[in-house]
């Protein structure tokens, strides 16, 4: 099956939902999407760690095969070009992000190989991506599988796939397989739960408080501005990497003046990443991150924003009101 009869499967097994019409009870609901929205690298060959390592800002050498994590490919200035889901799986090390992003982010780590016995692969089409979340995703997985992660960020590989365990108010899993495993996988989990579109995994991202760069806001942010730090993406003790003396420095100075903040937007147009934040004075002091319909109507969203700013209640974007939510982590 290629990915081309991948993507016609999904659509005659099941229409995703809009989740711009959706239920409220949505959240309670257990949940499954199709993640083919995200692009995947595949790093082999026998310096594959030591190259990651001084790329991005979390330590790659702690990547065991059985747990993940965020970290951050910079600019020297210390923009931020990726946010990757970094984790490694039979010797090889996958690094997921956008797949808008994934051309681009490959042919400039291959500009820094060089001599290193390194291989960098789109491997997007041929390991399929399926999310699930709800108070019976363990339940429907245990029918699958034989073990289960149990806290967030571990994963645990099997024969027809690999599980890692994501933070979520309900348990919320994704699930790495190929093509062959990806159809009996999708059609067992099918009948247990409400299908939806990506624009719902988007929603739940959100709720967990994972920001994300798009190619509208690639270099708009040092990692620090979208929590990177808060979240376990960046490694103050693991060396050198590109952007590393800005990102340190910003740390050690604790000169954090914007951080990326959950709110709700009342609004019928979507907002886009990369849009500003304006405060009463109709001053740009922040950006959209990422957004998706919220299951009660208008967009929560993540936005990056001016600290000193934060309490004014006077935030807006596109000409309405901006209201600032709790993250499920302190700031």
């Amino acid at each position: 099956m290629s990915n081309q009869q991948w993507q016609q499967f999904i659509q005659t097994s099941a229409s995703p939902k809009n989740t711009g019409e959706i239920s409220p009870l949505l959240d309670h609901e257990t949940v499954m999407c199709d993640l083919s929205h995200l692009g995947l690298l595949q790093i082999d060959g026998a310096d594959a760690f030591n190259f990651l390592q001084g790329q991005v800002t979390n330590d790659i050498k702690l990547l065991n095969g059985s747990t993940a994590h965020y970290t951050g490919y910079c600019t020297p200035k210390g923009r931020m070009l990726a946010l990757f889901l970094a984790f490694s799986h039979h010797d090889h090390i996958h690094l997921q992000m956008p797949a808008e992003l994934v051309a681009a982010v490959a042919k400039r780590l291959k500009m820094y190989v060089m001599r290193s016995k390194v291989e960098i692969q789109d491997v997007s089409d041929s390991m399929i991506k399926i999310g699930l979340s709800g108070p019976k995703a363990s339940e429907l997985l245990n029918t699958l599988f034989s073990k289960l992660p149990q806290n967030d960020y571990e994963l645990v590989s099997h024969e027809n796939g690999a599980l890692l365990k994501l933070p979520s108010k309900h348990g919320r899993f994704e699930i790495f397989t190929d093509i062959n495993h990806a159809q009996t996988i999708w059609n067992a989990l099918s009948s247990h739960t409400t299908v939806a579109d990506a624009s719902h995994w988007e929603w739940l991202e959100i709720q967990a408080g994972i920001p994300d760069v798009v190619l509208a806001t690639q270099e708009e942010f040092v990692p620090q501005m979208l929590n990177l730090d808060l979240i376990g993406g960046i490694n103050f003790k693991k060396g050198c990497y590109t952007g590393q003396e800005i990102v340190a420095r910003t740390h050690y100075l604790g000169s954090i003046k914007r951080r990326t903040y959950l709110a709700h937007l009342d609004h019928a147009a979507k907002p886009a990443p990369g849009d500003n934040v304006l405060n009463a004075a109709n001053e740009a002091i922040g950006k959209i991150v990422r957004s998706a319909a919220s299951p009660n109507g208008g967009y929560d969203l993540l936005a990056e924003i001016r600290c000193e700013n934060v309490d004014s209640n006077q935030l807006s974007v596109s000409g309405n009101a901006l209201s600032i939510q709790s993250l499920p982590y302190p700031l």
